[in-house]
């Protein structure tokens, strides 16, 4: 029968199996879990996927899908059903630690800085690392490289632009908006974009971090990984994590978010602050 989840007359029908074969289809893509509280925001979400592919059935258009019969279409379901609620230093405790990370390893070694924003959404994120390390640093140009990754390639082109309206500005620090930002004028009047120097320190590429292999090399020096566990069961977090141990120099930090807790799903990793994980002793004795 008909999945309703409101008194409102849907455009489609959208049945309980529909919404159990899309429950089944992102989490072998993406390894997200959908809880049954996301019947609706599926509907809403996938209904404009119809309607820009002009089916006019859930069924149909799940049977494309699988079918390979949408081309490029599996992005798009990908990127309609990926959550990306993101802000400038969001979680600001974490950027005065990264800051404090960084100046103790100034000068230990010719090699840049390296860290990894593993979930950048719009961009949001890894500037704010970016700021932070600049601030670290006192130059526009400080010795790092980050890479910052999305599977869903609408926001990273989002990010790659990195032109923000000042709405989403307004809470951040005067001094570090006129230092880090050029407000746009004319018809650009309302929007701010990111400095050159800025956007030259962030590389921005898709990943999926539920894919085989992972287009980032080397070691980190830092590995942020913020509010994207929370979508994932606890087979596919400790499968991740144990992808990222290999990638933490012995020194590296993990960031997660608020209400992420890794020391239920790893034993490589130990708490080292507020939401901050180092790799664990015997770990670090192994690689030092």
């Amino acid at each position: 029968m008909p999945l309703h989840t409101s008194d409102t007359v849907k455009e489609f029908d959208f049945t309980r199996a529909d919404f159990e074969r899309v429950r089944a289809l992102i989490y072998r893509r993406a390894g997200i879990s959908l809880a049954d509280s996301k019947q609706e925001m599926v509907y809403s979400r996938l209904a404009r996927r119809l309607r820009a592919t002009g089916i006019h059935s859930f069924g149909k258009y799940l049977d494309d899908l699988e079918a390979g019969r949408l081309g490029e279409e599996w992005e798009s379901f990908t990127n309609a059903l990926t959550t990306n609620l993101t802000s400038f230093f969001r979680e600001a405790h974490h950027f005065p630690l990264l800051a404090d990370h960084v100046n103790g390893l100034r000068g230990k070694s010719r090699e840049p800085l390296t860290i990894w924003c593993s979930a950048s959404s719009t961009g949001e994120e890894p500037y704010s690392i970016a700021m932070t390390l600049c601030e670290a640093f006192d130059t526009l140009t400080p010795p790092v490289q980050i890479v910052a990754t999305d599977i869903d390639t609408n926001v990273l082109s989002v990010a790659s632009e990195g032109v923000y309206g000042m709405e989403r500005l307004e809470k951040m620090d005067p001094a570090r908006l006129k230092r880090f930002f050029l407000k746009g004028k004319g018809r650009h009047e309302g929007m701010a974009r990111v400095r050159p120097e800025l956007r030259q320190l962030v590389t921005f590429r898709q990943l999926n971090l539920l894919s085989d292999s992972w287009p980032v090399s080397g070691q980190f020096d830092a590995i942020f990984c913020r509010n994207v566990m929370i979508y994932f069961d606890k087979e596919t977090q400790r499968k991740i994590l144990a992808r990222f141990v290999p990638l933490m120099k012995p020194h590296a930090l993990l960031f997660a978010g608020h209400s992420e807790n890794f020391l239920y799903v790893s034993d490589s990793l130990r708490l080292r602050g507020k939401t901050v994980y180092e790799l664990n002793e015997i770990r670090n004795d192994r690689r030092a």
